[in-house]
């Protein structure tokens, strides 16, 4: 059975001290992280591979999914659990064909309803949108109301994933708005202490919409 997507979403930071990725991961899915997405853009391919096949093992320690941005090759090459695409990262239903219907497939959908309709359609497990506030990662990317939210949940029938510049303090706003899921990344990893953030973060959803 796949694994459901809700609660937090810790994507990784970039980071080249696999060690030190590790400790940072470990206190995340200690403190509840409920999936975790491994996403490098300063890795070659040899670190790549080392930290994919670090993070699966610990992953699977903890039973929480590791999904791959990006990179169909490497998540096929670790058996992670699953795999994200963005807009130029190949395409969907190559991708569910090569994964397996039993691996989870998710999707960004940026600000494009119509996107996710066809992601659905095309066999992917949910759908991601953003960036809903000011972020770090990605800051010369457009704004996404939160009532794209509303929209999607009455259109599709997927999963709906949030990102961009998420905190402890906006995320209620998405959750309220439709979001099943909050991806996060320097408001996690930044901090001083991850798990006790992580343990924030699913707090918000324990109490409901």
């Amino acid at each position: 059975m796949k694994a459901e997507i809700s609660g937090l979403y810790a994507v990784t930071p970039d980071l080249a001290d696999t060690s030190a990725l590790l400790g940072m991961v470990e206190a995340a899915v200690a403190g509840g992280a409920r999936l975790l997405q491994y996403r490098n853009k300063i890795a070659d391919a040899t670190l790549r591979l080392e930290q994919a096949r670090a993070l699966v093992a610990l992953c699977r320690r903890h039973r929480v999914p590791l999904i791959i941005n990006d990179h169909l090759e490497l998540a096929l090459s670790v058996d992670a659990e699953g795999l994200h695409l963005g807009s130029e990262d190949g395409s969907v239903a190559d991708a569910r064909n090569r994964l397996g219907p039993a691996k989870l497939l998710g999707v960004s959908c940026y600000r494009l309803v119509e996107k996710a309709r066809d992601a659905a359609s095309l066999g992917a497990d949910y759908v991601a949108f953003g960036g809903f506030f000011p972020s770090r990662v990605k800051p010369g990317a457009i704004r996404a109301p939160l009532s794209l939210l509303g929209e999607a949940k009455r259109v599709q029938p997927l999963p709906i994933v949030a990102i961009g510049g998420i905190t402890v303090e906006n995320a209620p706003e998405l959750i309220t708005a439709g979001a099943d899921s909050v991806a996060v990344i320097s408001a996690l990893f930044d901090g001083p202490d991850i798990k006790a953030t992580a343990q924030r973060f699913n707090a918000l959803f324990a109490k409901g919409r």
